[in-house]
């Protein structure tokens, strides 16, 4: 029966969600249909994580009793340590990481009859070591021991210790547990897709996650803020900034941080993260910010007229980098906060599930014949 191709499935509805919504036209973000930037402004990480997964904001009660959870299970286990010791000290930090989420599902139960108790437990378990784990492959890879967690801190103010071991400043956590809530969800993009797939078969969570982090590890879905560093890094100086800039355009270089397939407007969280990037920036006498804005500047004259604005990994690298968090970990640091989204989508596939399994076209030859293999040439 013939029927329509759509590449890269594009405008195709593949489920129904109240997760989170886009409007690219206005550049509106919502989770569960509260505004990412109140979101962002008012609450905590773990406060849209519960309402990530849960589709509501918590009472304080319920709050206290979730972030109590989480910090129970922050630690891993000794052999995931192990895990991470043995893999080469140059991979990349998001390799190890969807290596070790895996893993990790080996020492809980995983197969298909999780009750709601044991999915709860299973998604707070793999948001809370995900950070435990970008913190030691860090360390390690470098040769130090890595840290214990601490009960006594949230998660961003956690994850900043054990990268470091060093007590972390009040508001570089705070700009960081920022920059997790506008992370933590962005509808059917294609780790969230890869990752419902995964979890229609009725695989377990870990292996869910474990696969959107494969998907998020392509250079087309994460990645981008490690992309405009560099460029920052090639520019130098802000006085460079249009010579470069034009070269790139002129090469038809692509300009990392900038365009998406939602959003034919400023990304709403581009806008807040810009917002902390000269803050920290000012800080610490950096450029990076002064060449950001430029070429902002520049392109909006190019081609803001096609829709080209920034997204949110274009300021997004600046901020990470003024928070000490080195390059190859920012990817994982997008994971630690798309977690919950992931999970949520998990969750709600599981209420009305049935497999993916989409067709084809099938474009190649019938009834060939076979050929011996003493014949063949």
């Amino acid at each position: 029966m013939p029927f329509d191709l759509v590449p890269g499935l594009e405008e195709v509805p593949i489920a129904e969600s109240s997760v989170s919504f886009v409007d690219g036209t206005a550049g509106k973000l919502e989770y569960r249909g509260i505004n990412v930037e109140l979101l962002a402004a008012n609450s905590t990480f773990e406060e849209v994580c519960f309402l990530l997964l849960f589709g509501k904001l918590p009472t304080r009660a319920e709050l206290e009793e979730f972030q109590g959870e989480l910090v129970h299970y922050r630690k891993v286990k000794y052999r995931i340590i192990d895990l991470l010791k043995c893999l080469p000290e140059k991979g990349h930090p998001m390799d190890a990481l969807q290596a070790a989420v895996a893993a990790i599902g080996m020492f809980y139960p995983r197969r298909r009859a999780l009750d709601d108790s044991a999915r709860r437990a299973a998604c707070l378990r793999i948001i809370a070591k995900i950070p435990t784990v970008v913190a030691a492959f860090e360390r390690l890879s470098k040769g130090d021991d890595s840290f214990t967690p601490r009960t006594d801190l949230n998660l961003a103010g956690d994850f900043l210790y054990m990268m470091t071991g060093e007590e972390p400043d009040a508001e570089k956590v705070r700009i960081l547990e920022v920059c997790l809530i506008l992370h933590a969800d962005h509808t059917m993009n294609a780790s969230t897709f890869a990752g419902r797939v995964v979890g229609s078969t009725l695989a377990d969570p870990y292996c869910v996650v474990s696969s959107a982090l494969g998907a998020l590890s392509g250079p087309l879905h994460g990645g981008a803020n490690e992309e405009a560093i560099e460029m920052f890094k090639r520019v130098g100086k802000p006085e460079n900034t249009r010579a470069v800039l034009q070269e790139m355009l002129a090469k038809k270089e692509k300009i990392p941080g900038f365009g998406h397939r939602v959003y034919k407007t400023v990304d709403p969280r581009s806008k807040i993260l810009k917002v902390y990037a000269e803050k920290l920036t000012q800080r610490s006498g950096s450029p990076y910010y002064q060449i950001a804005v430029e070429i902002e500047r520049l392109m909006q004259e190019q081609v803001g007229h096609k829709g080209v604005w920034p997204n949110v990994d274009f300021y997004s690298g600046i901020v990470y980098r003024e928070l000490g968090i080195p390059t190859d970990c920012f990817t994982p640091v997008f994971a630690m906060a798309r977690a919950p989204g992931w999970l949520a989508h998990w969750l709600e596939q599981l209420r009305n599930n049935r497999i993916f399994r989409p067709t084809q076209r099938y474009v190649g030859t019938h009834d060939q014949p076979y050929t011996p293999i003493d014949t063949r040439t």
